[in-house]
């Protein structure tokens, strides 16, 4: 369960979000194969970390409170994915100063940088306080690699960039949803 949940969750908190820009923009410098293992192996690495934290969160906290919060996070994530998310003249100067040979190299730093402290970070680290370590970790990794494939994808195909604020209200959408629902079932187990 914790693989499907983790794998859906990171799917929706990536969509219209900055890493997708990243990806199509590294796919127009390096071949997509190189894009696509650079962002495999940033985000196992990002990911494994996120897990970590969740484990020692999610054994320190109680199931009932952990589940509340776990809920009010993804409401904020709904939010911010309203907001936006964008590259900013800081994030692409500091990408543009790490230039490295090797192509795979500088997608794994790139994308590494980017992913830091972003929001599916912070949604790895939530979806691994409700489930085991492994599956959330392998979920998240295969769930943020296949929003940035169709990503890269896409735009090497269409040549333009996907309609970012239907994208946005689509994926917040679903974030309010589940915040509901795991708020409610946090409420409820505190209350019972």
């Amino acid at each position: 369960m914790g693989l499907v949940v983790s794998a859906l969750a990171i799917f929706v908190a990536e969509m219209g979000d900055k890493t997708q820009l990243v990806a199509m923009s590294l796919a127009t410098r390096h071949r997509v194969l190189t894009v696509l293992l650079g962002i495999t192996a940033a985000t196992a690495l990002v990911h494994v970390a996120s897990v970590f934290v969740a484990e020692v969160l999610g054994s320190a906290i109680p199931t009932d409170w952990v589940t509340l919060i776990a809920g009010l996070a993804f409401l904020i994530f709904g939010f911010w994915t309203l907001r936006g998310d964008e590259m900013t003249p800081k994030d692409e100067a500091r990408a543009a100063s790490r230039r490295i040979r090797s192509g795979f190299a500088t997608v794994f730093v790139v994308f590494l940088v980017a992913e830091l402290g972003d929001k599916t970070m912070l949604a790895t680290i939530t979806v691994g306080t409700q489930y085991h370590w492994l599956p959330v970790w392998i979920g998240s990794t295969v769930g943020m690699v296949a929003a940035d494939a169709i990503a890269i994808a896409i735009g090497a195909v269409l040549g333009k960039k996907l309609p970012e604020r239907a994208i946005q209200v689509g994926a917040a959408a679903l974030f309010f949803v589940a915040g509901t629902a795991m708020v409610g079932q946090g409420a409820w187990m505190l209350l019972a």
